[in-house]
């Protein structure tokens, strides 16, 4: 019988890992590859790095910005993310504008994290890339993969939260405190339970009990009314104008 043969054949685990392809976790978090230069983090590294980011923000040292820059695969604008911050590289980690993530995330990137605009995470939400066989025998050899996750525009990850592999949330969601994302969510969602499930489905318009239109400062007021009837606000201002 022929032994099949791949392309993939020659990969190191590390290679296999960025692929997503199975690989054997062992030993694979402090192994360098061929890849270009910043791939080749190893895990250790990315926890010093980690480390070293929570003592810069904690003296409000500005190098703690540059660090997380250089920690991350790309980071937008105004990123905020409150340490401590666990992550397995770093590099498999790209960030839009905007973010603010508080205590404890946790995220492991052995595939793609990307993570979206004007994005809220709670406390202690875990976003987890890595994947292990169903297969008892292959589990116990070691082998594991990984999926990406997308959490898209102004989703809010309420505290607690656990999005698994493959998962990828739709803009405007969100996913309640302790909830379990083992499917994707549709945009403008609610999302709660274990494993979370669609519970409502979000309108823009839609504002009520605390966050009522009321409750609101006058000039919040103001701006959403223009929002709602653009075309009456100029109307009215054109009236004015001619008047």
């Amino acid at each position: 019988m022929n032994e099949t043969v791949t392309s993939h054949d020659d990969l190191t685990m590390r290679e296999r890992m960025h692929a997503g392809l199975p690989y054997r976790g062992s030993g694979t978090a402090n192994e360098t590859n061929n890849e270009p230069a910043g791939t080749s983090r190893t895990s250790a590294e990315a926890a010093r790095m980690t480390d070293r980011y929570q003592r810069l923000d904690l003296d409000d040292d500005p190098a703690a910005q540059e660090l997380l820059g250089d920690l991350l695969g790309s980071m937008g604008e105004e990123v905020r993310i409150r340490p401590p911050f666990y992550v397995d590289y770093g590099y498999n980690i790209h960030i839009g504008d905007r973010l603010f993530a508080n205590f404890g995330l946790t995220i492991l990137d052995v595939c793609e994290v990307r993570i979206g605009n004007d994005v809220q995470i709670g406390p202690h939400v875990q976003i987890l890339g890595p994947t292990h066989p169903l297969n008892p025998v292959d589990r116990a050899r070691g082998w594991e993969g990984g999926c990406p996750v997308t959490i898209e525009d102004n989703v809010w990850l309420g505290g607690g939260a656990i999005v698994l592999p493959g998962v990828t949330v739709g803009h405007d969601s969100v996913i309640g405190a302790g909830s379990v994302v083992s499917k994707d969510v549709p945009p403008l969602s609610v999302a709660v339970g274990s494993p979370a499930k669609v519970v409502k489905t979000l309108h823009p318009d839609e504002r009520s009990g605390q966050y009522a239109v009321e409750n609101f400062p006058k000039e919040y007021r103001q701006q959403i009314a223009t929002e709602l009837h653009p075309r009456e606000n100029d109307r009215t201002r054109t009236s004015e104008e001619l008047s």
